[in-house]
């Protein structure tokens, strides 16, 4: 199973965050992708260089207490949105 690795040490507010998961999820493309909710639930089903669609991926948040105190309320929606795709194993605070 594939690792992807996000590192809150990499940005402190959420356009930073969409700039890490452009880096990590997306390889080769000649276009850039949208900075929002909906972009994000995309990449994360795959197909967009780095994984295929709906493979099986373990996704580790590193310094994701950082992230949550930065992020706020926004935070525990990522977590959300990652936890509504089953081929996705997380790893980061606040997936309970």
């Amino acid at each position: 199973m594939r690792t992807i690795i996000i590192d809150g040490n990499r940005f402190s507010d959420l356009e930073g965050f969409y700039s890490e998961i452009d880096r990590v999820l997306t390889k080769g493309l000649d276009w850039r992708t949208g900075h929002n909710l909906d972009a994000f639930n995309d990449l994360l089903r795959g197909g967009f260089g780095v994984h295929e669609y709906e493979e099986p991926i373990r996704l580790v948040w590193e310094n994701s207490e950082k992230s949550r105190e930065e992020l706020g309320e926004v935070y525990g929606v990522l977590v959300g949105i990652i936890a509504d795709h089953e081929h996705i194993s997380f790893e980061g605070s606040g997936f309970e």
